[in-house]
């Protein structure tokens, strides 16, 4: 997985701004993998704009990700889905969808990265590391020092997320992350695009 600039859509703190137009502009920003993400819409909606952004992130060389809808990333051709605790179990999701197709999992402690790695994952969502208000039950802020702890536990990549900014971001990737993944101080902006590219520089500045 290119663990470049990971871009969360979500219509609701973007009033105005669709999930295919998120997607569009943070691309062309320069992200290399985004999740699309949406808890309200039905399956014949989400269905149709998967599919959309599918397309984008095919024609910008980038992974797309689906949170939690298994069966929509398996019928839009998604690149692989995001899983949360409480979500279908890892070893489902899996025998459903054998590699290369791409499973990350919320972790929230060393001993739940361990296991999603020990189950199959391809890499682990870490976080939040610092307080959000982007997730209503994101839970309390883990720290970079869990971002440490786990880095040194498991081998596959890190993807950070939770109140990471332009302030911090370069805190979090010290501690060991191979990837942040950004909402708010992405698509909250006026300039998607333009704030993608300030992230991409701090991700990887050879390019």
């Amino acid at each position: 997985m290119d663990c470049g600039l990971y871009i969360i859509t979500d219509e609701v703190l973007a009033p105005g701004c669709s999930h295919i137009q998120i997607a569009k502009e943070s691309l062309s920003g320069g992200a290399k993998i985004v999740q699309l993400r949406d808890k309200r819409r039905s399956g014949a909606e989400l269905f149709a704009i998967a599919s959309v952004i599918r397309s984008l992130c095919t024609e910008n060389n980038a992974k797309f990700i689906v949170n939690d809808r298994l069966d929509i990333a398996l019928a839009t051709c998604a690149d692989g889905v995001h899983l949360g605790q409480d979500d279908l179990p890892l070893s489902a999701a899996r025998a459903l969808a054998p590699r290369p197709f791409i499973i990350g999992v919320s972790v929230g402690t060393v001993e739940e990265a361990v296991i999603a790695e020990k189950g199959g994952a391809d890499y682990l969502g870490v976080g939040p590391v610092y307080p959000t208000g982007t997730k209503a039950d994101a839970g309390p802020a883990v720290g970079t020092a869990l971002v440490s702890n786990i880095r040194e536990k498991t081998t596959i990549p890190i993807v950070a997320i939770g109140g990471i900014n332009l302030s911090n971001a370069k805190d979090v990737l010290a501690a060991g992350a191979d990837s942040i993944a950004v909402i708010s101080a992405v698509i909250c902006s006026p300039d998607i695009a333009a704030a993608s590219r300030k992230f991409v520089r701090l991700i990887n500045p050879q390019d």
